[in-house]
């Protein structure tokens, strides 16, 4: 099946390699980021190899690089747009 859309192994991956890139800029070694941020090395490791990871990691990562509020505009509801469109038709 052919999509425009990502799929979900890419978009994890995409996410493991933006947070290396992080981690890195940071100048923090695997391990420090382990630490600091309660995840385990094996965790932290596996994430960046193959973007798998539980969500509470992902957000204890987020969270030490100070970015978790990132995560507020996910799952929001969508707007209704025909509310929109009415105050152009009147």
């Amino acid at each position: 099946m052919y999509s425009l859309e990502s799929t979900p192994l890419e978009v994890s991956k995409a996410l493991a390699e933006k947070h290396r890139t992080l981690r890195k800029e940071l100048k923090m070694s695997q391990e420090e980021m382990a630490d600091r941020s309660g995840v385990s090395l094996g965790s932290l490791k596996r994430f960046e190899n193959s973007g798998k990871i539980s969500l509470d990691s992902l957000l204890k990562l987020m969270h030490l690089l100070g970015r978790l509020n990132e995560f507020d505009n996910l799952l929001l509801p969508k707007e209704n747009l025909d509310d929109i469109m009415k105050l152009f038709t009147k």
